[in-house]
């Protein structure tokens, strides 16, 4: 096999365990118990969809109300979209908050209870909630962004990349303002897990590219990876960004010397927020849009 084609392919088999290893319990519970409880109102388990996993979470600043409506920021998290849980990414939403936004998390169904396109449609459906009642939580929904972490970052793209998605809920690319992902999955077939032939079935597996679908009417993006990432190869990120901007979009790319897969995300948690300038760049983005 050509060395080139070598480096597309993504080890979906590591990423399951990296999703598993940071929402194992002493991880995460590391990580949120250094989240004070002020400084933002949660609101939880609200519906979206008629299914168990279609519910959200919203995160509100509890700081005195701004006089202008806040960025509002749906986070979609990673777990090879076989797993994961919106509690363990408290330290995400807090993160948020404390820059000023409001910040959703939904939860979305994964394998097996569905497979794609599935959960790329719970999160157009959750996007399109978030717009509808962003108001209601003193969010701006003309200043409505999607972030994602691995996984979660595919169904960002996906959404921002092909129309049909928002399409299906009465909105367009034109809805979103910026779109951000870190250490996302974007152009990585062929597939070699196992589980993941299921995941994506062979007769809809090109459409979940979101490079396919790069016209030059995408939001900005702000997309950023570790040069250590060997979960989710960085050429992801840097195919998806030569796609772009080939097409006359606006893109940001961000690469973290020294981080891994893990790294990227949990730089966001409050005691390891200092060592890196994750969460500054990514709130540089949001606010220069």
């Amino acid at each position: 096999m050509p060395t080139q084609q070598k480096r597309r392919i993504v080890t979906f088999g590591l990423a399951s365990l990296g999703a598993a290893a940071l929402a194992a319990c002493s991880p995460v519970k590391l990580l949120n118990a250094t989240i004070p409880s002020s400084g933002y109102r949660k609101t939880s388990g609200i519906a979206y969809g008629s299914d168990p996993r279609q519910v959200l979470d919203v995160y509100v600043p509890a700081a005195a109300a701004s006089t202008e409506p806040r960025p509002v920021v749906v986070f979609f998290y990673g777990g090879s979209w076989q797993n994961g849980d919106r509690g363990n990414y408290l330290f995400v939403a807090q993160a948020l908050t404390s820059r000023g936004y409001v910040a959703v998390l939904p939860d979305y169904r994964t394998y097996p209870e569905t497979a794609f396109p599935g959960f790329v449609n719970d999160a157009a459906a959750a996007t399109r909630w978030t717009r509808d009642h962003a108001h209601e939580f003193g969010g701006d929904p003309s200043r409505l962004f999607v972030m994602g972490h691995s996984a979660g970052a595919h169904l960002a793209a996906l959404i921002a990349t092909d129309p049909r998605y928002l399409g299906s809920q009465s909105m367009s690319k034109a809805d979103l303002r910026g779109v951000i992902g870190l250490a996302g999955p974007y152009d990585f077939l062929p597939i070699t897990d196992p589980t993941l032939f299921d995941v994506f079935p062979a007769d809809t597996r090109a459409e979940s590219q979101p490079i396919n679908y790069v016209t030059g009417h995408e939001p900005p993006m702000f997309l950023a990876a570790g040069t250590d990432d060997s979960v989710v190869d960085p050429g992801n990120t840097d195919r998806l960004a030569a796609m772009l901007r080939k097409h006359g979009d606006s893109v940001e790319v961000k690469h973290y010397d020294g981080f891994g897969h893990i790294r990227i995300v949990s730089a966001l948690a409050l005691p390891l927020r200092g060592r890196s300038t994750v969460l500054a760049d990514v709130s540089a983005f949001i606010d220069s849009r």
